[in-house]
């Protein structure tokens, strides 16, 4: 995350547990991490990404409604920047995990 790559398969668990994360069967993609912030609480992951919470209108900062978010709806698939809690505002998902 903190290299800000975007990633999409990965064999790993899911953040803060033990089951596989849709990144391990290659159902879900994180793009722009620190520009896209993992929010749960006061915690931000990666830390680089706390200047990107209140969502500022810059490069590679995802928006509700924005081309890539409306490309993955099509597509069947999820924004992680619609969820409650955690806003995972990188990750997209074909099961909406």
């Amino acid at each position: 995350m903190e290299a800000d790559n975007t990633s999409a398969f990965n064999c790993r668990a899911i953040t803060g547990g033990t089951a596989w994360s849709e990144h391990a069967y290659g159902r879900a993609i994180d793009l722009n991490p620190v520009e896209n912030p993992y929010v749960v609480g006061d915690h931000v992951a990666p830390e680089a990404g706390r200047a990107y919470v209140d969502r500022p209108e810059l490069p590679g900062v995802i928006h509700d409604g924005d081309v890539v978010v409306t490309a993955f709806a099509a597509a069947g698939w999820t924004w992680g920047g619609t969820w409650s809690s955690p806003v995972d505002y990188q990750h997209f998902s074909v099961t909406g995990r």
